[in-house]
C-alpha cells in the first residue's frame, strides 16, 4: 500500500498484519479509521483543553456522569461514519538496545551472558548459549496467549501476554465497540535457578491491553490502557489481580482531564517488584488513548494526542495537540505531578527525551500530499520545564514535509525530515529558552531511526530514494545505513553510506530500535534485513524507479563502523531453500527468518523461530548451530 508520497509502508508480510491486529483494541481502530477520514477530508485538529492540571474523581456517580457527557458525541460520530470492525558472568554480552542507559525495555529476546531467552510462536525457549560448543536447548514455556515481551533479571524472567478475549461487541443504544470481557495483559514471573525447569512464582494481571513496560532495577513498570464506557449504566472499571488478591480500580485513585473526547481510555501505570511479593502499586488516567511514553530514571511521560472528532459535528478545525503527563516514579512509587500540552503529534517515543530538569519534544502539524500546494504539514520543536510550561521553541521546521526520525542528545536534537530529499538538521537545546537550528544536510533518503555513535557522530537507518518524475515525492528504494559527521555543527556531512538491495528490502529496525545490535567498542553494527533485488533483464529499457524487487535473501547483515566510515564484515543467513523465496509473491515469511542478532565475548548468535547460528564475530565464520524447535 503506498501513501502519498508514493512510498510503500513497511511490511513483514502476514506476521506484521498478525501483530498489527492483535496490538490494536477495537476502539483504537476506530480512532484510528475517523484521523484517516479527517485527515482526508483536509480537516485538521481537535477541540483543545487548556494544559491544566489532572483532576481526581469523588464519587462513581461523579465518573458516570462524566463518561454520559460522551455518549451523544460518541453516537453522532459513529452516524457520521460507519465502520466494519473486523546474571552473574564474566563474559562480555549484548543487551537490548534501549533509549536510556539504566532504563530496561521488553522485547522478544533477552541474554545475561550464558543462556538467551527467546520469545517463540508458541512460547519462550531458554537456550544455553555459551561456550558455544555446550550449546542446547535447556528449557520451553509453553503459552496459548501472544507473548508481547520478557525482562530478565538475576534469576528471575518476566513475561508480559496479552488474552484478548471474546471478538463480540456488546451496545446499549450506542456502540462501544469493545470485546466482551475484554484484553486481558497477564504478568507471569518465573524463578530461574534452574533453567531446565522454570518455576512460575508469581500472576498479575489487569484487564486492558498491554501498551508498554520499562524496568528499573528490581521494578518493573507497566503500561495498559482499557477503553472507558457506560454500558447498562455502570462504567467496567480495571481490575488488578495479583496471586488470589483482586482489587478494582478505586475511584479516588483515578486522575482525569477535563476535555470533551469521544473516546476515553483508562491508562493503568502500575509498578511491582519482581523479588517479593508485596502489592502493586498503581495510578489510573482517565483520558484519550495513549500515544506514546518517554521514560527516564526520574519520570515516566505519557502523551495523548488530543484527536480531532468533533470536527466532524461541524466544529473549529483547530490544529492538533499533544497532551503530556509527568509522573514520578522512585523505587516503584507512583505519582502524578504535572501536565501540559504542545501543538501538533508525536511520531514515537524517540521524539521525546529528559535533560537536565527539562522535557524536549518533536511534533508534526498537518499532513503531506504528492501536491506541493495541498501539504500542510509543518515541524516543531519544544522544550518545557518541570511543570510543562513551554520555556523554549523553534517552530515550523521543514514546511511541506514531515518528521520520519527524531533523536535527542545531551544539548543536542537530531531531526530527519522528509518528501523529497532527507533534510538532516542538527539543533542546539543548550539553551533551554532558546533553542536554534545550527545546521543541516539534504541527501536523497532519509533514515527512519538515528542512534548515537559517539559525540561528534550519529548513525541513521532508513531508505535510500529516487525523485519522482511524475511529481513533487519520491520512491523509497533499498535500506540505508548513513554515518553523519556532526562535529562542524554547522555544516554536518555524510561521512558514508551503505545501500542494501532495491526496492522492496526491508528491517524490523525500520519499525523496532530493539531490533539493532551496535557496540562501539567492537565497531559493530548488525541489523536483520529482507534483500529484495530487480532483475532489470524483466523489463524492457530503464527500469522504473517505483519498481519493486523480487525477495531473494534473509538473515543477518554484519557490519563494521568506524568514525571513518561502513563495511560490510560478513552475513549469516538461515533460510537454506530459495524456493522459499520464489514461492513468497509479495510477502515474504519463513520460520526461518532471523529476528535478533547478539554477542556473547566474540560469537555472534542470530535467531529464527526454528535455530540459532554461532558464528565468529570478528570475521563470522561458522562455529555451530542448534535446531530450536
Amino acid at each position: 500500500m503506498l501513501n502519498a508520497n508514493g512510498f510503500k509502508f513497511p511490511t513483514n508480510g502476514h506476521k506484521l498484519m498478525l501483530q498489527l491486529a492483535a496490538g490494536l483494541t477495537a476502539g483504537a481502530v476506530l480512532g484510528l479509521m475517523l484521523f484517516n477520514l479527517i485527515s482526508s477530508i483536509g480537516i485538521v485538529g481537535p477541540i483543545l483543553g487548556p494544559p491544566q492540571a489532572l483532576q481526581r474523581f469523588t464519587s462513581y456517580e461523579e465518573l458516570k456522569n462524566f463518561l454520559n457527557k460522551t455518549v451523544s458525541l460518541r453516537a453522532d460520530v459513529v452516524k457520521a461514519y460507519t465502520f466494519n470492525i473486523i546474571a552473574e558472568v564474566s563474559t562480555d554480552f549484548s543487551q537490548t538496545n534501549v533509549q536510556v542507559a539504566g532504563v530496561d525495555e521488553a522485547d522478544i529476546v533477552k541474554s545475561d551472558g550464558e543462556y538467551i531467552y527467546y520469545v517463540t510462536k508458541s512460547g519462550l525457549i531458554i537456550v544455553k548459549a555459551y561456550p558455544p560448543e555446550n550449546a542446547r536447548v535447556m528449557s520451553k514455556i509453553s503459552f496459548n496467549e501472544t507473548v508481547s515481551g520478557i525482562f530478565v533479571n538475576n534469576d528471575r524472567l518476566v513475561v508480559f501476554k496479552q488474552n484478548y478475549g471474546s471478538p463480540i461487541f456488546e451496545t446499549k443504544g450506542v456502540p462501544v465497540f469493545y470485546p466482551a470481557g475484554g484484553p486481558e495483559t497477564q504478568v507471569q514471573i518465573y524463578n530461574i535457578e534452574n533453567r531446565e525447569s522454570p518455576i512460575l512464582v508469581r500472576e498479575i494481571s489487569i484487564n486492558g491491553s498491554y501498551f508498554a513496560s520499562r524496568m528499573i532495577g528490581n521494578y518493573v513498570y507497566l503500561v495498559v490502557y482499557k477503553p472507558a464506557f457506560l454500558a447498562d449504566d455502570e462504567v467496567p472499571l480495571p481490575v488488578i489481580k495479583d496471586g488470589n488478591r483482586s482489587e478494582e480500580v478505586s475511584i479516588s485513585k483515578i486522575y482525569y482531564s477535563n476535555v470533551t473526547d469521544a473516546y476515553y481510555s483508562f491508562t493503568v501505570v502500575l509498578s511491582f517488584d519482581i523479588m517479593n511479593d508485596t502489592a502493586p502499586r498503581y495510578e489510573v488516567f482517565l483520558v484519550g488513548a495513549a500515544g506514546a511514553i518517554y521514560m527516564s530514571k526520574e519520570n515516566l511521560y505519557v502523551t495523548i494526542q488530543q484527536m480531532p472528532f468533533r470536527i466532524l459535528l461541524g466544529g473549529p478545525a483547530t490544529s492538533e495537540k499533544t497532551e503530556i503527563h509527568r509522573i514520578r516514579i522512585t523505587n516503584g512509587e507512583i505519582k502524578y505531578e504535572a501536565s501540559g500540552i504542545v501543538p501538533g503529534r508525536v511520531l514515537n517515543q524517540f521524539s521525546m527525551d529528559e535533560y537536565n530538569g527539562y522535557f524536549r519534544i518533536a511534533t508534526t502539524t498537518g499532513f503531506l500530499a504528492r501536491n506541493i500546494n495541498e501539504a500542510t504539514t509543518s515541524n516543531h520543536v519544544y522544550v518545557l520545564d518541570t511543570n510543562l510550561n513551554i520555556t523554549g521553541k523553534i517552530e515550523d521546521i521543514a514546511q511541506d514535509e514531515t518528521i520520519y526520525s527524531a533523536r535527542f542528545m545531551d544539548e543536542r536534537c537530531y531531526l530527519v525530515t522528509f518528501k523529497k530529499v532527507d533534510p538532516f538538521f542538527v539543533i542546539d537545546l543548550s539553551s533551554p529558552a532558546n533553542p536554534q537550528i545550527l545546521g543541516k544536510l539534504k541527501i536523497p533518503g532519509y533514515s527512519n531511526y538515528l542512534h548515537p555513535y559517539d559525540k561528534n557522530h550519529v548513525i541513521g537507518i532508513g531508505k535510500e530514494t529516487v525523485e519522482a518524475e511524475e511529481g513533487d515525492f519520491a520512491w523509497y528504494q533499498g535500506i540505508k545505513i548513513s554515518l553523519f559527521d556532526v562535529s562542524d555543527v554547522e555544516n554536518p556531512i555524510e561521512v558514508d553510506k551503505y545501500v542494501i538491495g532495491h526496492r522492496g528490502t526491508d528491517s524490523p529496525v525500520l519499525q523496532d530500535h530493539k531490533a539493532l545490535l551496535f557496540d562501539k567498542k567492537r565497531n559493530l553494527l548488525a541489523i536483520p534485513v529482507l534483500v529484495a533485488e530487480i532483475d532489470p533483464n524483466k523489463y524492457s529499457g530503464k527500469v522504473p524507479s517505483s519498481a519493486y524487487g523480487e525477495y531473494v535473501w534473509q538473515g543477518a547483515y554484519v557490519f563494521s563502523i568506524t568514525e571513518n566510515g561502513i563495511s560490510l564484515r560478513g552475513k549469516v543467513t538461515h533460510v537454506k531453500d530459495e524456493v522459499e523465496f520464489k514461492k513468497s509473491g509479495y510477502y515474504f515469511y519463513s520460520d526461518y527468518t532471523v529476528e535478533r542478532c547478539l554477542y556473547i565475548d566474540d560469537v555472534l548468535y542470530t535467531l529464527s523461530y526454528k535455530k540459532m547460528k554461532m558464528n565468529n564475530l570478528i570475521d563470522i565464520t561458522p562455529i555451530s548451530e542448534i535446531e530450536l524447535l
